[in-house]
């Protein structure tokens, strides 16, 4: 299995969205769930249009954990998600399969749109979870709050979660580069 990373560059992070809203609809609204939410992929792949539409809030119960969970829509993902839902039917998949009568596409496919989408700009360790990393990532650069980003994700130990959303691996790359044996 290989490694992916969050998207760090914020700039990246819109690029990558432009690029999909211009692609497919599905695909960008599936991008801002994932990095809006910090939700599993496969989390995001069982929602139907009755559980967003007109809410505020989004109760699940984790495939992954088996816990539930309880989060605000977030107010920039609002709109996204209200315009997207304006047209669907209430049993439909948010994400719905072309090819099968109201099937949410496959953890796969979503693997693939991502990672065609990362090619497109150059990055390599892009996948499903890159999403998740995003979100914690960019939650971490604008809060500092290690201890509720390891609560929305679920994790045991404040380490696991730096870990997870990169923040170790760039305090060590900013040492190693920052290491000096020059007087």
């Amino acid at each position: 299995m290989n490694t992916v990373e969050p998207i760090r560059d914020m700039n990246m992070v819109l690029d990558i969205a432009d690029y999909l809203r211009v692609r497919n609809e599905r695909d960008y609204v599936m991008f801002m769930f994932g990095i809006y939410s910090g939700l599993r992929i496969s989390d995001i792949l069982l929602f139907r249009v009755r559980d967003v539409r007109d809410k505020d809030y989004l109760i699940i119960r984790e495939k992954k954990t088996g816990k539930e969970k309880k989060f605000p829509i977030n107010n920039e993902f609002k709109p996204i998600i209200k315009q997207y839902v304006s047209n669907k039917k209430d049993y439909e998949y948010l994400f719905k399969s072309p090819q099968q009568n109201n099937k949410a596409i496959t953890r796969q496919q979503a693997y693939n749109i991502l990672n065609k989408a990362g090619e497109a700009f150059g990055l390599q360790a892009i996948g499903t979870h890159t999403l998740r990393k995003t979100f914690g990532y960019h939650m971490y650069q604008q809060t500092k709050d290690a201890v509720t980003i390891k609560e929305i994700l679920g994790h045991a130990h404040i380490s696991d979660t730096l870990r997870y959303i990169g923040i170790n691996q760039d305090i060590k790359d900013s040492m190693i580069k920052r290491l000096s044996f020059k007087r």
